[in-house]
C-alpha cells in the first residue's frame, strides 16, 4: 500500500508545502500534482467543485505521485466519509472550536473500533495503489487529518483541542481568524496581536506533538513561517496563481491601469 508521505515527513518534522484547487478542474490538478508540491487541497467547502469531480480531481492527483486531500465542506460524518470513500488521502477540517468537534472528526475518519467510519467505496484503495482488503486494514495509519484552527474560539480551547489523539496537523485560516478576532466596532486585530495568537497556537502544537500549519499569502510569508518551524504550508491557490501571472502579462504589455484587478485575498 502506498504510504503518505506528507503523514510521514510531518511526523519527521519536516515542512511539507502545498495549495488549494479551488477551479473544480481535472485538468488544472492534473498539472498541478506535477509541479513539485508535497500535497494539493481539492477546496469543497468555498467552491463550485462536486463530489464526482472531486473524485475524477483526487485520481490526477494520486496518479502523479502527489497526495490528495480534501478541505469537507462542514465537519459532518458524511462528508468525511463521503471525501474519503472517493479517494482521498487526507481531510481538512474546517472550524473545528471544541474538544467535541475535534473527537467527532477524528471519529468519522476512522474505521471500528478506533472510530465510526462505514465500510464501503472502491476507488479509495486505487488511490492507495492497493486493494480494498488492505486499504480497510490499513487505512487509519496513511490517512491524514488536519484540523482547521480559524477562530478565536478555536485558540481559547486549543489545550483540549490539540490534545485529541489522531491529529496529524493544525491547519491556521488567517482570514476567518482575524475576522472572529474583531472588535464590536468591527477593528481587525493588530499585526502583533495577531502574531500573539499565532505563537499560542505554535506553541500548543509543538506541546502535543502535531505538525503546526498554515496558509499564506506569499512566498515571502511562506519562507518566513517555515523558518519559525511551521511545517503544513498552504500557499495560495491554483485560482491565485493564475490570476498573479495574468496580472504580470498585461501589467508589462498593456500598463496596470488596463488590466482589470480581482482581489480573491
Amino acid at each position: 500500500m502506498r504510504s503518505n508521505t506528507v503523514k510521514r515527513d510531518l511526523k519527521a518534522g519536516k515542512s511539507s508545502i502545498g495549495t488549494w484547487l479551488s477551479l473544480g478542474s481535472i485538468v488544472a490538478s492534473r498539472f498541478m500534482a506535477r509541479a513539485g508540491f508535497a500535497w494539493l487541497t481539492v477546496d469543497v467547502e468555498h467552491s463550485l467543485v462536486s463530489w464526482e469531480t472531486t473524485c475524477h480531481m483526487l485520481a490526477s492527483i494520486a496518479d502523479a505521485g502527489c497526495v490528495g486531500l480534501v478541505r469537507v465542506p462542514a465537519n459532518r460524518h458524511d462528508h468525511i466519509k463521503r471525501a474519503l470513500d472517493n479517494g482521498a488521502m487526507g481531510l481538512v477540517v474546517p472550524m473545528v472550536n471544541s474538544r467535541e468537534e475535534a473527537e467527532a472528526a477524528i471519529a468519522a475518519a476512522k474505521y471500528p473500533p478506533h472510530g465510526t467510519r462505514s465500510v464501503g467505496g472502491t476507488v479509495h484503495a486505487l488511490n492507495f495503489a492497493t486493494d480494498a482488503a488492505t486499504y480497510f486494514r490499513r487505512a487509519d495509519e496513511e490517512l491524514l487529518i488536519v484540523l482547521q484552527c480559524e477562530h478565536i474560539r478555536a485558540v481559547e480551547h486549543a489545550e483540549e483541542i490539540f490534545s485529541v489523539p489522531g491529529i496529524d496537523a493544525i491547519f491556521v485560516g488567517p482570514n476567518d481568524l482575524a475576522w472572529s478576532m474583531r472588535d464590536a466596532s468591527g477593528r481587525f486585530p493588530s499585526p502583533e496581536e495577531t502574531e500573539q495568537v499565532m505563537q499560542r497556537i505554535f506553541t500548543t502544537c509543538r506541546k502535543y506533538g502535531v505538525a503546526p500549519g498554515v496558509h499564506c499569502m506569499n512566498v515571502e510569508e511562506a519562507r518566513r513561517r517555515i523558518a519559525q518551524g511551521w511545517q503544513f504550508i498552504g500557499i495560495t491557490s491554483e485560482l491565485k496563481m493564475m490570476l498573479d501571472g495574468v496580472a504580470q502579462v498585461t501589467g508589462a504589455l498593456l500598463g496596470d491601469h488596463a488590466a482589470q484587478r480581482t482581489s480573491i485575498y
